[in-house]
């Protein structure tokens, strides 16, 4: 399994609660349910540790069990639908496969 994180921080002039509506209502349920998802959750940045202001407004964490049939997925008319409207909320988002690290 891969994990993915998306760091990434609201556009300009975006409603918050507009954005988070939309993530609760769409984003969320429609990429839990791709086959090729594991899990997926949407976080929003609270703090940076010793309080300073985080460098991104949210982080989506994603576990796809099958990296082929995730980029399989995502190019649904329905995903492209979700990829082109989560792009007119989010500014230069930043994606990110992470692989565990873990002891011997």
């Amino acid at each position: 399994m891969r994990r993915m994180l998306v760091f990434f921080t609201l556009k300009d002039g975006v409603d918050v609660a507009a954005y988070e509506r939309w993530a609760r209502d769409v984003d969320i349920p429609t990429v839990r349910n791709l086959p090729s998802v594991a899990g997926f959750s949407v976080q929003k940045s609270a703090e940076a540790l010793g309080g300073a202001k985080p460098p991104h407004d949210y982080v989506e964490i994603i576990d796809v069990k099958d990296v082929d049939g995730f980029f399989e997925d995502i190019a649904t008319d329905t995903m492209k639908a979700v990829a082109s409207r989560f792009a007119e909320f989010a500014d230069s988002p930043v994606f990110v496969w992470t692989d565990p690290v873990e002891p011997d």
